[in-house]
């Protein structure tokens, strides 16, 4: 499987190599929104429904029940346990250190302004299953919710054929703290914690990455005045590499993430005439040993190759794509950091592979995917926060402050607003006019 070479390409191809897959977004929109209808319409039946038509399993109870909680804390694999134990220890060191301190300034003698951190109080966050249960997700979402403070967590995940959540996700959910979980995935669960049913109750913000159809139900809702996290659509990486880079680990880290679903993208970003070919066969004989080689070449055929004469001219067009994962695997590598200005997360040298960020070094793996990077930033602690300013005025800043506000209000016709200033002036200093 041979990734499509473009050398210097010239910038009117830019904005077309930068598109991402996608599917029909006529069929995809109809589709969406016949499912959110329904789900609102129906509740939990609706549910049942889709888990049937999609899922191929019939659900008694959507819940997770606590002795499923129990039976896969117990049949878990132990070794599993103390890794996901470890990367829960980086993952809330590095949210934890994310608190914003109390923040208070007096900007004139008297005038008093706060800001302070309070947590969204109900958030549902989404957990991709299938062949690829996500339990990593729950530690980046769960994480920074707790550290947060929110007071209720809801979680949906598909489930399998068998009715079950993947014990990894279960235990991982109980290690961080999460105890609602419902059997519910795709654009259906995001209807859920939309609208709330019987069973789910409805929330003020959803988190999580999912496929297009999780994607478009996410925007959809928000169009309803739904909060979320950001558009965090199918996987992507971008490697940008020169002649010292080793073929075999820019093979590994294209692969990682073509694996991740038909829909991904990889994209490798080049001034060497002859990596090109070398990454090529690299993965050719990689792909041969992946167990999901079917998805992964799948991905392929929507992977590029660009080679470009400077590497000013690399992160120009790297900006323009603005990745989710930005490999940069050269030489110096640290030095090409302030060139970037467009990219959910950066992964720096030979040694780091984006696999790193996804699992286990401390950052969050829920990143801005199809360009958004240009306007969102990855998920962090703030994002289940909310921020709200205090100010209060002592008399003399009142009679500081009041004459600039009752100027203002005055030149803007606004004189219920001039008044509320004016008739406090009066009563604290009867005598002034």
């Amino acid at each position: 499987m041979m990734m499509t070479l473009y050398n210097n390409p010239s910038r009117n191809q830019w904005a077309s190599l930068a598109k991402r897959p996608e599917l029909e977004l006529e069929y995809l929109g109809s589709t969406v929104k016949n499912i959110l209808a329904r789900v609102k319409k129906s509740g939990d039946q609706a549910l049942k429904d889709f888990a049937g038509q999609y899922d191929k399993v019939l659900l008694e109870n959507l819940q997770v029940s606590e002795k499923e909680f129990q039976n896969a804390i117990t049949s878990l694999d132990p070794k599993l346990k103390v890794t996901i134990q470890m990367a829960f220890q980086n993952i809330y060191k590095f949210h934890y250190a994310q608190q914003t301190p109390f923040l208070e300034v007096e900007t004139m003698p008297g005038v008093v302004c706060q800001r302070k951190a309070v947590a969204i109080e109900k958030v549902g966050i989404y957990i991709p299953g299938g062949s690829a249960p996500l339990f990593s997700t729950v530690l980046m979402l769960g994480v920074p919710a707790k550290i947060a403070g929110c007071r209720e967590i809801i979680l949906c995940t598909p489930p399998s054929g068998n009715g079950e959540i993947n014990p990894a996700i279960l235990f991982t959910a109980n290690l961080v703290g999460i105890t609602k979980i419902f059997k519910v995935g795709g654009a259906q669960a995001i209807a859920a914690m939309t609208y709330g049913t019987d069973s789910i109750p409805s929330v003020n913000k959803i988190f999580g990455p999912g496929n297009q159809y999780v994607t478009k139900a996410k925007q959809l809702v928000a169009m309803e005045g739904m909060a979320i996290d950001m558009p965090a659509g199918p996987s992507e990486v971008l490697i940008f590499a020169d002649d010292q880079a080793d073929p075999d680990f820019i093979s590994a880290d294209l692969l990682s993430q073509a694996e991740h679903g038909e829909d991904s993208q990889v994209v490798l970003v080049t001034t060497s005439t002859s990596l090109p070919e070398k990454v090529n066969k690299a993965i050719e004989l990689q792909l041969a040993q992946l167990p999901r080689k079917v998805i992964a070449e799948h991905s392929l055929r929507n992977s590029r190759c660009l080679v470009f004469g400077s590497v000013n001219e690399s992160f120009e067009f790297i900006n323009e794509y603005a990745p989710e994962h930005l490999i940069i695997n050269c030489a110096e590598a640290d030095s090409k950091v302030d060139k970037v200005i467009n990219a959910g997360s950066i992964f720096l040298g030979a040694l780091t592979p984006e696999a790193a960020g996804d699992y286990a070094s401390g950052t969050n793996h829920t990143l801005p995917t199809n360009g958004f990077a240009k306007a969102y930033s990855g998920v962090s602690l703030s994002s289940f926060q909310k921020f709200i300013t205090v100010q209060e005025m002592s008399k003399e800043g009142l009679m500081r402050l009041g004459p600039v506000v009752e100027t203002m209000a005055e030149a803007e016709n606004l004189i219920g607003h001039k008044n509320a200033i004016s008739i406090r002036l009066k009563k604290i200093h009867p005598d002034s006019e």
